[in-house]
Parts: C-alpha cells; structure tokens; sequence
C-alpha cells in the first residue's frame, strides 16, 4: 500500500490491474485503518479514473456473493450518495412508488457514510431485517416488488470498509462504486450521480456492460432528480437536459427535500410520501425520479405516461401497500 500511496500522492493513476488487485486486498483485509484511509481520500482530491473505476468494479464483482432471480425483468434505483446534501431517501421511496406500478425492484445499498439516512437506515428504521437467504428474498421481489439487497451481506470489501467510511464521514471512491456493483448485475438501472464527468464514466460503463442504464444529475449537485434545477439525463438513447416546468413540475428550493437531523425525521418524510401526505416538492421529486425508472424499463412508455403512472401508484395507495408487504417479508 505505502508504494501505491506514493505514486499517487504524486498525481499519477492507477492501471485497472493495480485497481482491481488492491480492491481484492481491501476485500481480504490486508490494509489497516489509517491505510485505508488515506488511499480512500486520495480521491477527493482528483478526479478518478475510467481504468481505476472499472478495476475496482471488477474486483468487486469478482468477490460478491451472487444474487440470481431468473430472468426477472427487474431495475435497480440508487444514487452515489455523496453530493453533500442530505436529502431525505428519494430513491428508496421511489423504489416502492415503481413497484406499486407492478414492476420490480432489486435495490442494492448501505447505511449512510456521508449522509443521515441512507437506504439501510431507513428500512431498519420500520423493522426490516436484512438477510442474504435467496429463498426470502425472492419471495420479497415476488409479492411485494421489491427486494432488498445490504451491501455488507453480499459484497466483503464494502463490509471491511464501512467503520472507516463512517468514520471518514465524507465523501470517497465507495459512493461512486456502489451503484454499479449490484450483486444481482440488473440489467436495467436509474443511476443518480454527483457530478457531470461521472455520468460519462457511468454511461461508458453501462455501454460497454451491456445495461440498459440511464444516468441522471442536476445541475445544483444533486445525485437525482432534484427538481431544485435543471437536469441532466443520459442513456444509451438520449442526453438531454431538463427543466422542471418541461415536465409539469414546479422548480423548487433545496431546503424543501431536507431529510431533517435524524434517521427518525427522514423515515417520517418518507412514510408521508408514501402515504400521499407529503409536500408537494417531496411528493414530485419521488415522481420524477420513479418516472424516469418506468421509462428505463420500458422506454414505450412516454415520460408523460411515466410520470402518471408514478402519481397513481401513490394516489391508490399501491406503493405504500408494496412497501408494508415487503416490511411484513423483512421483518
């Protein structure tokens, strides 16, 4: 480690091999904390690479535990995390709004390292369980269109990381990694990123991947859709930006997606998105983003379509019905 630590102190990068094998070390703990530590910041300070991404993707992959559900035509929702604005889950939500459409949602994702709530949090919050038993999670995905997947059961080098992560408590080269380490590999994903030259490498991955991917950021720095901005969307299709009213929406203001000063506060917004009684900016955030998986998953479906699609399943009560089945499954 001290070698690689020198060579990039001194503003060089790392092949996709060296990326790749130090990952597995992580992954087998051979590095202690202060290591660790001082490798993840490396990248606050530049930009990553494409090779050191992809190396450290492949190792992930490498060492995951596999998730296999069929031919499950199935989308995973996750944002990199990281953009400093600690937002209430907006991808969780919109995870069960798309499942009370009846599609489905294999989700991957973690506890919070540089945010309140992260996905983990906040299911924990009501009661979930996590488990890495195939059998509970693919009846999860069956009955209520949505299963679960804790990135420390599935993938080691996540696990060995997180005290470290927590302890950091800033952004690092992990928020990039995990939307695209999906131990489930979905082919179809709606991927939320802090920054523009990451939706690049998210694009070329998924290009060269073979997944139908499609990669959103706003323009004020959100990991989603914000509405708080124009918005950036890229896919295999399209690169367009959005301007909120182009949709239907309103153009709101950030303090309004705040996901408050506690695990409790941002589960308390998303139980009253899912139940319909949130504010109209959390309610249409959760929209759009749930609109925009709908269009990835099945791209006859306009963004208009989509976006009422989205509505109903919350006005029906459809997605707050997937989400206590699948509390009722997990816990």
């Amino acid at each position: 480690m001290k070698n690689l630590l020198y060579k990039m102190f001194e503003h060089k990068s790392l092949s996709r091999d060296e990326s790749h094998q130090v990952l597995l070390n992580i992954a087998d703990g051979r590095y202690n904390d202060a290591q660790l530590s001082a490798f993840m910041t490396v990248y606050l300070m530049r930009a990553i690479t494409l090779d050191e991404l992809t190396g450290f993707r492949d190792a992930i992959l490498e060492r995951r535990n596999p998730v296999d559900f069929g031919d499950v035509k199935a989308i995973d929702i996750v944002g990199t995390g990281g953009d400093g604005k600690n937002t209430f889950n907006i991808s969780t939500a919109s995870c069960f709004v798309v499942a009370g459409t009846g599609r489905k949602v294999v989700k991957h994702g973690n506890y919070g390292a540089s945010s309140i709530s992260g996905a983990s949090n906040v299911l924990e919050q009501h009661g979930v369980k996590f488990t890495a038993d195939l059998s509970r999670l693919d009846r999860s995905l069956s009955d209520s269109g949505v299963c679960y997947l804790h990135a420390p059961f599935f993938s080691p080098a996540l696990k060995s990381v997180g005290p470290v992560r927590k302890a950091l408590g800033v952004r690092t080269f992990f928020n990039m990694l995990g939307p695209l380490v999906n131990p489930f590999m979905p082919r179809y994903q709606l991927l939320g990123v802090y920054n523009l030259k990451l939706m690049r490498l998210y694009n070329y991955i998924a290009q060269q991947e073979g997944i139908d991917c499609t990669v959103v950021h706003s323009l004020d720095g959100y990991d989603e859709i914000s509405l708080t901005s124009p918005f950036k969307v890229c896919s295999s299709a399209e690169e367009r930006l959005y301007l909120p009213e182009e949709l239907g929406f309103e153009t709101t203001d950030q303090e309004s997606l705040s996901g408050g000063e506690s695990v409790e506060e941002a589960a308390a917004i998303f139980d009253r998105v899912l139940a319909g009684t949130a504010t109209k900016a959390q309610t249409d955030c959760v929209v759009a983003n749930s609109a925009f998986a709908i269009h990835t998953l099945d791209p006859q479906v306009s963004i208009a379509d989509a976006i009422a699609e989205a509505r109903e399943s919350i006005r029906s009560g459809a997605a707050l019905g997937s989400f206590r089945k699948f509390v009722e499954l997990n816990s």
